[in-house]
């Protein structure tokens, strides 16, 4: 692969995630959840995509997004190591933001049609509680 081919490969990567991205954002607000944070970062630990507030839950949502048709289910993509780094990255946000509300793991699977050269959502699915915390992370 060409560097070019990398960079576009990695430019369409990082549209199609922030097109699933805010589908989910959008998503959330209309069912009357605060989006607190969007790709929040902490280096050497991970990235949580979406942490939003509704009532007296704290959402960290990973979404997952994907072109049409594709091989294997983006919700799959959510391995355990990866669900590992999520939880650790909550853990510290709770613990530096001061927030004492139920925590909750989500993830949002996106699949994205081209209509006009435009991405267009084709399906949506939102998992609540899609896994747990480690027990060796828990601290709540």
């Amino acid at each position: 692969m060409s560097l070019l081919d990398a960079k576009t490969t990695d430019r369409l990567r990082k549209e199609t995630g922030g097109r699933g991205e805010g589908i989910v954002r959008a998503h959330l607000e209309q069912e009357g959840y605060e989006i607190l944070e969007q790709n929040y970062s902490i280096p050497n630990v991970g990235e949580i995509d979406i942490i939003a507030k509704k009532g007296d839950v704290i959402a960290f949502v990973e979404v997952k997004t994907r072109g049409e048709n594709p091989l294997v289910r983006p919700v799959l993509a959510v391995n355990k190591e990866k669900q590992r780094r999520i939880c650790k990255t909550a853990i510290l946000f709770l613990k530096r933001e001061h927030y004492h509300l139920q925590p909750r793991f989500d993830v949002a699977e996106v699949i994205l049609a081209s209509q006009n050269g435009a991405l267009i959502e084709k399906s949506y699915q939102y998992y609540k509680n899609a896994f747990q915390a480690p027990a060796d992370l828990r601290y709540f």
